[in-house]
C-alpha cells in the first residue's frame, strides 16, 4: 500500500476518533445543561412523582378503585377518603392513583411504538433514499391525513371500544410525524465527514444509520417523544370523557372527568373532577417542561 494511501486511512481514522470524543463531550455538556435548567428539573420531579405514585398505588391506597359504596357516596374529601368518593361511591383517590396508570401507559406507550416504528423507517429510508424514502413519505402522509376522531369512530364501530384499539389509533396517527423528524435529520447527517468515511472503509448501511447516525440524531427525538406523550395523554382524557376512549369500567383520568359532563357535578361536587383535572395537567407541564429542557440542551446551537 502505498503512503498516500496509508496517510488517507490515518486522517480518516484520526476523524473518526474525533468524532468520537466530541460525542462524549456533547452529552455531558448536554446532561449538566439539562441538570441547570430549572424547569426541566421541576418537570422530572413531578414525572416522577406521579409516576412512582401510579405504579405503587396499591402501597398509597387501600380502597379498590372499582368498589361500589352506596352508602358512602359523594362524600367530601375527609382523612378517609382523600379525594372524596363518586356518585356510586368509589374512593377517588385510589382511582387518580390507578387511572394514572392505564393514561400513562396510554400516552407513553403509544408514543414509544410510534417512535419506534418512525425512527426505526425513518433512519434507513432517509439515509437509502430513492423509491423506498418516496413511499414511505407518501404513505406517511396518507396516514396523518386522517383525523383521530374519525379514527377512533371507525375502529369503535367495527372492533368495539378497547384499550388496544386506542392504542393502535395512536400509533397510526404519530408514526408520521416521528418518521418525517428522523428522515429530515438522516438527509442532513449522511452529508457528514464521518459517513463518508465509514462508507469508503466499506461499513454496512445498517451499521451507518442505527449505530453512528442515529445517535446524532437522537435529541430532537427525545424532544418530539415527550411532546407526543403529553399530547396522547390529552386526547385519551378527552376522548374518555366523550366516552370514546377507553371503557368506562376501567379507571382513566379521563373515564374520572367523564362525570363531569353532568352539570350538577361541577357546580357541587368539586372533588369529583378537580383532582383529577389537576394530576393531568401537572403531569402534562412536567412532560414539557421535561422537552423544552431537553430541547435546550441537545439544541447545538445553544451549546457554548
Amino acid at each position: 500500500m502505498s503512503d498516500a494511501a496509508l496517510n488517507r486511512r490515518f486522517d480518516r481514522l484520526r476523524v473518526l476518533e474525533e468524532t468520537g470524543k466530541l460525542k462524549s463531550r456533547s452529552r455531558s455538556r448536554a446532561v449538566s445543561k439539562l441538570m441547570n435548567n430549572r424547569l426541566a428539573v421541576v418537570g422530572l420531579c413531578l414525572f416522577t412523582i406521579i409516576l412512582l405514585a401510579s405504579l405503587f398505588a396499591p402501597l398509597l391506597t387501600g380502597y379498590d378503585p372499582l368498589r361500589i359504596d352506596l352508602r358512602g357516596r359523594l362524600q367530601p374529601p375527609s382523612w378517609q377518603h382523600w379525594f372524596g368518593t363518586d356518585m356510586t361511591g368509589r374512593d377517588v383517590f385510589s382511582r387518580v392513583l390507578y387511572g394514572g396508570r392505564i393514561s400513562i401507559l396510554v400516552g407513553l406507550g403509544s408514543a414509544l411504538i410510534a417512535a419506534v416504528i418512525g425512527v426505526g423507517i425513518g433512519c434507513y429510508a432517509g439515509y437509502k433514499g430513492g423509491w423506498l424514502d418516496a413511499f414511505v413519505l407518501r404513505t406517511s402522509e396518507v396516514f396523518m391525513a386522517f383525523p383521530q376522531i374519525i379514527l377512533v369512530l371507525l375502529l369503535v364501530s367495527i372492533l368495539g371500544q378497547s384499550l388496544i384499539n386506542l392504542i393502535i389509533i395512536f400509533v397510526i396517527t404519530g408514526w408520521g410525524p416521528m418518521y418525517r423528524l428522523t428522515r429530515a435529520r438522516m438527509l442532513s447527517l449522511r452529508e457528514e465527514e464521518y459517513v463518508q468515511a465509514l462508507q469508503s472503509f466499506g461499513v454496512s448501511t445498517f451499521k451507518i444509520c442505527y449505530k453512528h447516525i442515529l445517535p446524532n440524531a437522537l435529541g430532537p427525538i427525545m424532544v418530539n417523544i415527550t411532546l407526543t406523550t403529553a399530547m396522547f395523554i390529552l386526547a385519551e382524557a378527552g376522548l374518555s370523557f366523550l366516552g370514546l376512549g377507553v371503557p368506562l369500567q376501567i379507571p382513566t383520568w379521563g373515564n374520572i372527568l367523564n362525570a363531569a359532563q353532568d352539570l350538577r357535578v361541577l357546580q357541587n361536587y368539586w372533588w369529583i373532577w378537580l383532582p383529577v383535572g389537576t394530576v393531568i395537567s401537572l403531569f402534562v407541564i412536567s412532560v414539557n417542561f421535561i422537552g423544552d429542557g431537553l430541547r435546550d440542551s441537545t439544541d447545538p446551537s445553544q451549546q457554548g
